[in-house]
């Protein structure tokens, strides 16, 4: 936005180019002499009204305040309508013919004779067959050893020469170091034994003659019991039950009828198109580094801005308050933000 003299500042966006003026401290008097035309954005829809020449700045400006031609939303308006989803109709519904099982005795096989032969019958015996006669065998019984315990002599009784700082009571000699000092004592060891086992030979091996027992061994022979022979069996008839269905009930058809099904639905339906007007803006006059921090920590938290909270009116902070614009439905500008959006976010004017 560009600032001329004076201290109240216009901009308008008409068609394809943003007039931009200042108003002087006197309301009566308003100068253009110096008005910069620059290219502006071509209206974001066809749908846009037009201006008239009658509108071209605004009404009643107040020195120091800024105005730019902002455009306005569409407006619409929210109903409910309660919409035919199928007519009414009548049905045809079948009604199927009914049947119950029942059982029923079906002859399967009928009754027959037949002969038969009856196989000869056997029965088991047993019988007790010598397999070895009585006799004699010689044994032989093995030698019988047991151990015994003996004490034997494991170390036999001995003397050593023993060093120590005195005469030592079992001692069997004692001498004395007179350049050393040290005592040297012959002292006799014991000796000692130990426990051993042997195998002694208790009884010999010898032989025997034992009388060895005949022996038998039973076995199983067949015998005739019953011989083969004929006879005359009769089959009787086989039947079987089955399960078979009998029509208890026809089928039959019967009408219903179907009422109408209605859906009730939600509608939008716009009652002003979107336009541009002119607003109170934010501009070089009360956009303060302190103002403009305020609106980016505020889409910051809206999620509309990732940048930094510098205090600087750049692109990215443009598109944000743009975007916020569009989802609140509040006035949108190119370059600048206006008032109802600032006040959206927190900045007083």
């Amino acid at each position: 936005m560009t600032l001329l003299r004076g201290n109240a500042c216009l901009a308008a966006a008409l068609g394809s180019v943003v007039l931009a003026a200042c108003a002087p401290e006197q309301p009566s008097t308003v100068a253009f002499a110096d008005a910069i035309i620059e290219p502006a954005a071509a209206p974001p829809s066809n749908e846009i009204q037009e201006v008239s020449n009658t509108t071209l700045f605004p009404p009643d400006p107040k020195p120091g305040h800024c105005y730019a031609r902002v455009l306005l939303p569409a407006t619409y308006n929210v109903r409910e309508e309660k919409v035919l989803i199928r007519p009414a109709e009548v049905k045809i519904e079948v009604e199927d013919a009914r049947y119950e099982w029942v059982e029923e005795a079906v002859l399967v096989k009928e009754a027959t004779t037949r002969v038969e032969t009856v196989p000869a019958e056997y029965e088991s015996v047993n019988e007790k067959i010598l397999v070895r006669p009585q006799g004699k065998k010689l044994i032989h019984i093995p030698a019988k050893y047991e151990l015994v315990q003996e004490r034997i002599l494991d170390k036999p009784a001995h003397t050593v020469w023993k060093r120590g700082s005195g005469p030592i009571d079992n001692a069997l000699k004692t001498t004395y170091d007179e350049s050393t000092g040290e005592v040297m004592c012959l002292v006799e060891i014991p000796a000692t034994y130990k426990t051993v086992e042997k195998r002694v030979l208790v009884t010999p091996a010898s032989t025997q003659e034992v009388n060895t027992p005949a022996e038998y061994r039973t076995v199983s022979k067949k015998r005739l019991k019953t011989p083969a022979q004929t006879r005359k069996v009769t089959t009787p008839a086989e039947y079987e039950t089955v399960r078979v269905q009998k029509l208890v009930q026809a089928a039959q058809e019967r009408e219903i009828n179907v009422p109408p099904l209605y859906e009730t639905v939600t509608k939008r339906v716009k009652i002003a198109d979107e336009m541009l007007a002119w607003r109170e803006v934010l501009c070089d006059v009360n956009m303060t580094p302190d103002v403009i921090s305020t609106i980016q920590a505020a889409l910051s938290r809206a999620g509309h801005y990732r940048g930094n909270v510098d205090g600087k009116f750049g692109p990215m902070t443009i598109r944000a308050v743009n975007d916020y614009a569009k989802a609140k439905d509040l006035p949108v500008g190119t370059n600048y933000v206006a008032a109802e959006t600032a006040k959206a976010l927190g900045v007083e004017s």
